[in-house]
């Protein structure tokens, strides 16, 4: 069994049990969050696709920690001006785990 699930912007597919990063969420860990943007569910018999959502479905997952990404390094200059900067970003997202589908 397995969901796509809008989560802050992004199609996810999804399965009970998964770990997935998402942009970071306002939940402390160990909350439950609820999801109730779901686009498909599907098992081994049937397909069920929203229009844009199925209503009364819902994805719920627990909030596992919040984690930053590897830093990317931004570097511009051009030549013959003396101009170089140099800067840096860490984008954060939270960890969940998904526990139900349905």
């Amino acid at each position: 069994m397995f969901a796509v699930v809008d989560i802050a912007g992004q199609q996810l597919k999804v399965s009970p049990s998964q770990r997935v990063f998402v942009p970071k969420l306002p939940h402390k860990e160990g909350d439950t969050v609820t999801f109730d943007s779901v686009l498909l569910v599907a098992d081994k018999t049937d397909v069920k696709i929203g229009n844009p959502n199925i209503k009364g479905a819902s994805v719920t997952a627990k909030v596992l920690g919040h984690v930053k990404d590897d830093k990317v390094t931004v570097f511009k200059k051009k030549k013959r001006k003396g101009y170089r900067v140099t800067r840096g970003h860490r984008q954060q997202y939270t960890e969940i785990e998904i526990t139900r589908i349905g």
